[in-house]
């Protein structure tokens, strides 16, 4: 019975991942909407809005930027998130994109950081709460290793009420020079999906010790020697 409700749950459990990966494509497919307002805010969720495309507006604060250690398909380096202040008086933290270590200072990074109004298109995120596997957020060492939106919020300053408990992963600009830094638009959307083969391993186990259990019960009814003609 073990084996066949863990087949069980795994067919449940692609259902869900199907679910799932087919909600996220419709979203990072859409037309970019509004990104919540503070209204908004207590219900956003990964379920309800994680890789929504978004849109905002505002002023980037680039005297408050982080970085976050990052591994990406363009090697090792850095996430630039910066927070970006709204007409309304709200913040919302944007990733603006990767940084080699060699663009860690903004002199080595082609361009200069955008001043006045900005328009932003992105992915909204999820707070990535504490740090990665086996390494902690050091804010007061200003080392970073996950985007702790509530962390970085503090450790930079900004008030938490008005800061929105989310950040939008901007898209890539199709007008950036090549060369240039931060590179926008390297979000990674892979949901892996082996229950489909976890859920037959589970069943084919229950179904090969059923005819283990048949066996040894006929060997057991015929005894040892009424299956032996040579006797």
């Amino acid at each position: 019975m073990l084996l066949l409700a863990l087949g069980t749950w795994q067919v449940q459990r692609l259902a869900w991942k199907r679910e799932l990966i087919a909600r996220v494509d419709a979203r990072v497919t859409a037309t970019p909407i509004d990104a919540p307002g503070r209204a908004a805010w207590p219900s956003v969720t990964a379920e309800r809005a994680e890789y929504q495309r978004v849109t905002l507006q505002g002023r980037f604060l680039t005297d408050k930027a982080a970085l976050v250690q990052a591994t990406t398909d363009l090697g090792a380096g850095f996430w630039l998130l910066t927070p970006l202040a709204r007409p309304d008086g709200s913040v919302v933290w944007v990733n603006r994109g990767f940084l080699p270590p060699e663009a860690r200072e903004p002199s080595g990074r082609g361009r200069s950081d955008p001043t006045g109004d900005v328009d932003v298109v992105g992915l909204l995120r999820i707070t990535e709460p504490k740090g990665a596997f086996l390494r902690h957020n050091d804010p007061a060492a200003d080392r970073w290793y996950s985007r702790d939106i509530v962390a970085l919020t503090a450790a930079r300053g900004l008030p938490a009420a008005d800061t929105a408990p989310y950040f939008v992963d901007a898209a890539r600009d199709p007008q950036q020079a090549e060369g240039t830094w931060p590179e926008g638009g390297l979000t990674v959307i892979r949901f892996p999906n082996n229950h489909l083969m976890y859920a037959i391993t589970w069943y084919g186990m229950a179904l090969l010790l059923v005819v283990g259990l048949v066996y040894a019960w006929r060997r057991g009814a015929l005894g040892p020697d009424d299956d032996n003609p040579a006797r």
